[in-house]
């Protein structure tokens, strides 16, 4: 009752390898995710010119849960664009929130002007 250590936390990522497929080609399910993840990451890791293909599914309108595929050409992995892909879009989150951070700062600046 409340112990709360012994508990093990849901998958939050899974491969899934087709046999003989290589490092080449992957599908990663990601739980607890949407269209959000999905489309963005796609596209983040689309823009790597030895992605040959990246795609994604939702595999139901009531489960959250994405099948994300990768296949490469070429001497890259698919866990290695994945993980690119992911620290680009994290790269890309950052910029948005410090410029987003920094614009209202300067509104808030202005209307302490305008108030005084």
């Amino acid at each position: 009752m409340g112990d709360e250590e012994g508990a093990t936390k849901p998958r939050v990522l899974q491969m899934v390898r087709a046999d003989g497929a290589g490092k080449s080609c992957v599908t990663f399910v990601l739980h607890n995710e949407d269209h959000t993840l999905g489309n963005s990451l796609r596209y983040m890791i689309m823009k790597d010119p030895e992605v040959e293909f990246c795609g994604y599914s939702i595999t139901h309108p009531s489960e959250s849960k994405i099948n994300f595929r990768i296949q490469t050409r070429g001497g890259l992995s698919a866990i290695e664009a994945f993980q690119k892909g992911l620290e680009e879009l994290t790269g890309v989150c950052q910029h948005v929130l410090s410029k987003f951070e920094a614009s209202m700062e300067a509104y808030k600046a202005q209307e302490d002007v305008n108030m005084e």
